[in-house]
């Protein structure tokens, strides 16, 4: 078996509620196992009516972190996997491959996302902080709801705390005087960015992320500065 076909058995250590349909679940780290920040990899769940699936979620945890942590969204409409992950507790077992993804922090900029395409971007943003380079990032964040709001307190509290212009929180399914109701489009970029000589790291629904590459283009964006998993 090559290294990009190795898998490993872990335990879940544990795993807690993050919104109404998103668990963080925190998992052993295999001796020797290394990823950067941005990487995923596959998953399975060593059950009979699951076996061989696999499916690709990141890493939220840092490298340099003991344990693994995947923040992940349960799809009711995705076949069962998510539903069935989300169902695991402590002391289950799950299946996790070699680390892979073209996403990786290349220097300062703005990382717009859509839903849980924020999660590439979660163990970025804290290794940012945790190298006292925060201020090197700027996010503008899409959801449907308030309520759908991956990890809305660590946000506004660490990685931009007292830089609340440089957090861009919008709905597109609510309207509340605490958030912007709007989709992010070609119009919002350029109403919001004053700058697009710098990188974008762009992550969420493919057709948002596909719409976005293509705005940011139009807008004078450097191709070679967009960051995304092709």
């Amino acid at each position: 078996m090559s290294d990009q076909e190795k898998e490993y058995t872990v335990k879940i250590i544990d795993t807690s509620e993050i919104t109404h349909d998103v668990r963080s679940f925190m998992v052993e780290k295999p001796a020797g196992y290394e990823f950067s920040a941005g990487q995923a990899t596959e998953v399975g769940l060593p059950l009979e009516s699951m076996e061989g699936e696999r499916e690709p979620f990141t890493f939220t945890s840092l490298a340099s972190d003991e344990n693994l942590e995947f923040i992940i969204k349960r799809y009711p409409e995705g076949a069962g996997f998510t539903e069935a992950i989300h169902r695991c507790r402590k002391g289950d077992e799950i299946i996790i491959g070699e680390p892979w993804g073209a996403i990786k922090y290349k220097g300062p900029g703005t990382f717009i996302a859509g839903g849980a395409g924020i999660t590439p971007f979660i163990a970025i943003l804290r290794q940012l902080l945790v190298d006292g380079r925060e201020k090197e990032a700027r996010l503008i964040f899409s959801n449907k709801t308030s309520g759908d709001i991956i990890l809305e307190e660590e946000l506004k509290e660490s990685v931009f705390a007292g830089r609340p212009e440089d957090l861009i929180l919008t709905l597109t399914d609510e309207k509340s005087s605490d958030y912007l109701a709007s989709k992010i489009d070609k119009g919002f970029l350029d109403d919001n960015i004053e700058d697009f000589d710098q990188h974008f790291y762009v992550c969420g629904p493919p057709d948002f992320v596909e719409d976005i590459l293509a705005d940011l283009k139009e807008l004078g964006a450097d191709p070679e500065g967009l960051v995304f998993e092709e």
